[in-house]
C-alpha cells in the first residue's frame, strides 16, 4: 500500500499541476469513446443502468444484487447477505461464461474465466454506466461471451466536488467512503476510497474490505490520456459450503464451513488509455493494462469430507497464489458518410503461481504455475442505408494454456472465428426493430479441465497398495479440452415514447458441446460443470418503464426461459434455470421524497441433472425511501419485508443429499450522503 500511495501522490501532482501548454482552458474533460458500447440503434440486445440508478440503488452491496434486477439474471451470495462472495447467472449460464470489462479491460481471470466483484469492494461507486449485453453481443477483449457481457464504464472526469457517505445496517454491516473530484484547465482527477465491513448473516461469515479507485485525465489538442488505478483488499470468513434444509430449520444462520476457513486477497488493476484523433473522422484508441493479484485461503478438507470433529485443524491447508496479467489493445476507427469501420487488436499474457502448504507448519505440499496467453483481432463495420443500419462483426481469437508442476504437460491451444451480423430498422423516430445472429466459441476454463482442483495431480489414480500412479503426460488426466460453441439468434424492438420506454426481445441459443452446471461443487467453492452434446436455451425478455403521471412510475424487468439439454438420447432441463422471473417496481416521487416498493417472483428450478430435486418458487418484497435536501441525502432500505424463508441456489452433494444456500431474512440498511 505504501508503493500505491506514493504512486497516487505522484500522479496527483502531475494531473493537478499548472498547465504548461498554450491552449484554452478545458473545463470539461472530453471522454474517451467506448469502442464496445452499444448505442440505441446497435442491433444487439442490451440494457443500461445509468449513474442515477446506480446511486439510488447502490449502498455497497455486491453488484450481483444490482444486476439481478434486470431480465434473466439471478444473484446469490455465499453467506446469504449482501457482502463478500456473490455470484450470478444469466439465462441460466454461470458468470464464468459472461465477459466482464472495465473501460475495455477484461476483468475475468484468463485461466479460470471467473471474476469476483468483491475483490474491488464498492466498485460501483466509481462507475458511470453499466451496460448488460445479453447474448453474444459485439466483440470484446478477453474471454468469449456466451450468456452475455457486463461492461463497466468509469466516472466521467468533468466535476469539481467532494462527497462522503456512511451506511449501517443489519448484521453490523458498515460502509464508509469518500470521493474527491477536481477539474483544472485540461486535467481532471477522480479519487474514491471505501471501507466495508459486515459480521455476515451466517455464523463466522464476516467480510472486511477496503478499496481505492483513482482515475486521472489529461486533454490535449488532438489526444486524451487517461489513467485508472483500482485496488482492493478483502478478508473473509468463508461460507461457500451449502447446508441441508434440516440443519437450516434448526438454525437459519448455520455455516457448513469450519471456523478456521478464512481468506485474505488483494488485487490491483493499472490502466493507461490514449485516444488520438489525427483527422476529424479518424480515431486511434489504445490501452495498456496490468492486473496483479495475491492472497491465500485456508481449506478444511476433513470438514469438507465430513470425517473430522469441528475442532480438528491438523489437516487444514493454506492455498497461496499470486498472479500477473499484462495486456494491451488498440482500436482504429474511421467514419465516412454512412460508413463506420472499427479495426481492433487485443493480446495479453498471464501467469499464476500456486502453492499448497500445511496451515500450521508451513510445509509445502504442492506447487505449480499456470500460464494463459491470448491474441485476438476483430473488424466491425456499421453501414447506414436510409432507415436501415447494418452491422458486421468478425473476431479471430487464439489462446494457449500451459501448466508447470511435477507432471509432464504439453501446452494446449484453441483457435476461433466468431462472426456476427445484425440489422436495425427505424420504424419511426422513437421505435427501432432489430435482429442479429452470431456464432462464438470458447475454450474450457482451467477449473473445468481440472475438475475443480487447483492441482492436476489430484486427478491421478491409485494402485492396489494406495500408491499414486503418475502418468507419462499430465494431459491424459484431462477428460476433455474440447471448446464449446453457440449460435445466438436475437430479435427485438426498442421504443422510447412520451410516457413509455420499452425493450422486448426474443432469443434462441443453440449450443454444441456446452459445459453446463451439473449441481456439484469443487473443493474451493466453485460450481462444477459437465459437457453435454446438445442444448437449447430460448425465451422472451422484457424491460418496461411507464410514467403513470408526474409522480408515479412503474418499472418491470421480466423474463421467460425454456431450456432443454439432450445427452445420450435423454432430455432434461438444465439446473438453476427458472422459467419465469418477474421484477416489478413502483416508484413514487414528489419534491424531495422518493419511495420505491419492488417485488421479485422467481419460479421453481431444478438443482440436479435428473430433475428430481428443485428449489421452490418464491416472492420477496423490498422497499426504499430516499429524502434529499440541498447537498444532503438519507435513505432507508428494507429488504425481504415479509421475512420470507427462501433458497435461490442449491445442489446435491456426493452422498445424494440436497444442500441449499439460505438467503437473508428481513434486514434494514440506513445510508447518508453529503456532497460539497
Amino acid at each position: 500500500m505504501n508503493k500505491l500511495l506514493f504512486l497516487f501522490i505522484s500522479i496527483s501532482n502531475i494531473i493537478i499541476s499548472q498547465n504548461s501548454f498554450n491552449t484554452d482552458s478545458v473545463n470539461i474533460l472530453k471522454e474517451i469513446n467506448a469502442t464496445y458500447y452499444a448505442h440505441k440503434e446497435t442491433p444487439i440486445t442490451y440494457q443500461n443502468i445509468n449513474i442515477n440508478e446506480i446511486q439510488e440503488q447502490y449502498i455497497g452491496q455486491e453488484p450481483a444484487f444490482i444486476l439481478n434486477q434486470t431480465p434473466s439474471i439471478i444473484g446469490y451470495s455465499d453467506g446469504g447477505h449482501s457482502q463478500g462472495y456473490a455470484y450470478f447467472t444469466l439465462r441460466g449460464i454461470d458468470q464464468t461464461r459472461v465477459n466482464i470489462t472495465l473501460d475495455g479491460v477484461p476483468l475475468n481471470d484468463p485461466a479460470d474465466q471467473a471474476f469476483y466483484f468483491s475483490n474491488y469492494a464498492d466498485i460501483l461507486n466509481s462507475i458511470q454506466t453499466i451496460q448488460i449485453q445479453r447474448g453474444v453481443g459485439t466483440s470484446k477483449n478477453g474471454t468469449a461471451s456466451y450468456a452475455g457481457n457486463i461492461e463497466l464504464f468509469s466516472h466521467k472526469l468533468n466535476k469539481n466536488n467532494k462527497e462522503i457517505g456512511f451506511g449501517y445496517g443489519s448484521y453490523n454491516t458498515l460502509r464508509a467512503y469518500g470521493i474527491y473530484n477536481t477539474t483544472k484547465n485540461n486535467k481532471s482527477l477522480h479519487l474514491r476510497i471505501s471501507k466495508i465491513y459486515s459480521d455476515g448473516f451466517k455464523q463466522h461469515s464476516s467480510n472486511n474490505s477496503q478499496s481505492l479507485f483513482l482515475s486521472g485525465g489529461w486533454t490535449l489538442n488532438k489526444s486524451i490520456w487517461k489513467i485508472n488505478i483500482l485496488s482492493g483488499n478483502q478478508k473473509n470468513e468463508l461460507a461457500w459450503m451449502a447446508v441441508s434444509e434440516n440443519e437450516i430449520n434448526c438454525d437459519r444462520t448455520i455455516n457448513a464451513n469450519s471456523q478456521y476457513e478464512k481468506d485474505d486477497f488483494s488485487q490491483t488493476l493499472f490502466q493507461i488509455q490514449h485516444i488520438f484523433s489525427p483527422k476529424d473522422h479518424t480515431t486511434i484508441h489504445s490501452s495498456i493494462y496490468s492486473t496483479l493479484a495475491n492472497g491465500w485461503w485456508d481449506f478444511d478438507l476433513p470438514n469438507f469430507l465430513n470425517v473430522a470433529e469441528p475442532s480438528d485443524i491438523e489437516d487444514i491447508s493454506r492455498n497461496t497464489l499470486n498472479s500477473q496479467l499484462l495486456g494491451l489493445y488498440s482500436n482504429y476507427t474511421i467514419k465516412h458518410n454512412n460508413l463506420k469501420s472499427i479495426t481492433g487488436f487485443h493480446g495479453n499474457v498471464y501467469q499464476n503461481n500456486f502453492q499448497e502448504s500445511h496451515m500450521l507448519s508451513g510445509v509445502i505440499w504442492n506447487e505449480n504455475t499456470k500460464y494463459k496467453n491470448e491474441i485476438s483481432l476483430f473488424q466491425k463495420i456499421e453501414y447506414r442505408l436510409n432507415k436501415l443500419l447494418i452491422l458486421v462483426d468478425v473476431q479471430s481469437r487464439k489462446s494457449w494454456f500451459d501448466y508447470q508442476s511435477n507432471l509432464n504437460f504439453s501446452p494446449i491451444s484453441w483457435s476461433f472465428i466468431n462472426p456476427k451480423v445484425g440489422l436495425s430498422y427505424n420504424i419511426s423516430p422513437k421505435n427501432i426493430l432489430y435482429c442479429n445472429i452470431g456464432k462464438t466459441g470458447r475454450e474450457p476454463a482451467r477449473y473445468d479441465m481440472f475438475e475443480g482442483n487447483d492441482v492436476l495431480l489430484y486427478l491421478c489414480e491409485y494402485d492396489n497398495e494406495g500408491n499414486i500412479i503418475i502418468p507419462e503426460s499430465g494431459n491424459t488426466l484431462i477428460q476433455s479440452t474440447l471448446p464449446e460453441y453457440v449460435v445466438d439468434y436475437e430479435l427485438g424492438v426498442r421504443s422510447h415514447l412520451e410516457r413509455l420506454i420499452l425493450n422486448i426481445n426474443y432469443y434462441y441459443l443453440n449450443f454444441d458441446n456446452e459445459r453446463v452446471l451439473n449441481g456439484f461443487y469443487g473443493p474451493n467453492g466453485l460450481a462444477l460443470s459437465s459437457n453435454v452434446d446438445k442444448s437449447v436455451r430460448t425465451g422472451i425478455e422484457l424491460f418496461a418503464s411507464y410514467n403513470i403521471n408526474d409522480h408515479i412510475k412503474l418499472i418491470n424487468n421480466s423474463s421467460y426461459n425454456y431450456s432443454i439439454i439432450q445427452e445420450q438420447n435423454i432430455q432434461f432441463t438444465p439446473i438453476l434455470t427458472p422459467p419465469i422471473i418477474i421484477n416489478q417496481e413502483v416508484v413514487y416521487e414528489k419534491n424531495n421524497l422518493k419511495f420505491s416498493l419492488s417485488g421479485r417472483y422467481q419460479s421453481e428450478s431444478y438443482i440436479n441433472f435428473e430433475n428430481t430435486a428443485s428449489l421452490n418458487d418464491y416472492i420477496i418484497i423490498n422497499s426504499r425511501i430516499d429524502y434529499k435536501i440541498k447537498n444532503y441525502s438519507a435513505s432507508i432500505f428494507i429488504n425481504n419485508i415479509t421475512d420470507n424463508f427462501y433458497f435461490n441456489h442449491g445442489f446435491i452433494d456426493a452422498s445424494g443429499n440436497e444442500k441449499y444456500f439460505v438467503q437473508t431474512p428481513r434486514n434494514i440498511h440506513l445510508a447518508f450522503k453529503i456532497r460539497f
